[in-house]
């Protein structure tokens, strides 16, 4: 039986942080003053900052302080949507559409490992979450994962695989319970 072997080296299977070492290092201090501190409460200045590193942003967009963005230039965020103290480890583009709430402590990871694989290689895949999705507080989205539009995952749930339209989602794997009625 094989045993991992954890090192620096493992396959990144391609995987670039697409910025220069300079904006590598002026966002890690803006994130660490700006959003991790929250220091700042003006929704406004959390989506400009948010901008100036290159995340696309909507209008009317509310992020609150505390959240977590890896990279803002791998963020897409469409108009009227809503974002909590969420965590947002994104080593692949992050998509959330129109009039989208992520709620307090959602986790969105993009990046997972091969644990078949005795280098425990690096796995990377988008997120997309469609135009009126609710992911609710504490729920985990897992790498490669599309939720589908006005899909519900509820809180403390994990998505691993996609969410239909309207479908509400519960529990670990996240699994469907009920239709969502808009009225």
């Amino acid at each position: 039986m094989n045993k991992t072997q954890l090192n620096k080296n493992f396959d990144t299977g391609g995987f670039q942080i697409e910025a220069s070492v300079l904006k590598q290092f002026l966002w890690y201090f803006t994130d660490v003053f700006f959003f991790k501190s929250r220091i700042m409460p003006i929704s406004s200045v959390l989506v400009f900052l948010l901008r100036l590193f290159g995340a696309r942003i909507g209008k009317q967009v509310r992020i609150k302080p505390g959240i977590h963005v890896k990279y803002p230039w791998k963020l897409i965020i469409g108009d009227f949507s809503w974002l909590a103290d969420c965590y947002i480890e994104n080593l692949d583009l992050v998509t959330i559409g129109e009039n989208c709430c992520i709620s307090q402590q959602a986790m969105l990871i993009t990046g997972n490992h091969n644990y078949s694989k005795i280098s425990f290689d690096l796995l990377i895949g988008p997120i997309n979450i469609e135009e009126g999705a609710w992911v609710g507080a504490c729920a985990k989205v897992c790498p490669g994962v599309n939720i589908h539009n006005h899909a519900v995952l509820t809180m403390g749930s994990v998505a691993t695989k996609a969410l239909d339209a309207y479908g509400i989602y519960q529990g670990n794997p996240a699994t469907k319970v009920k239709e969502r009625e808009i009225l």
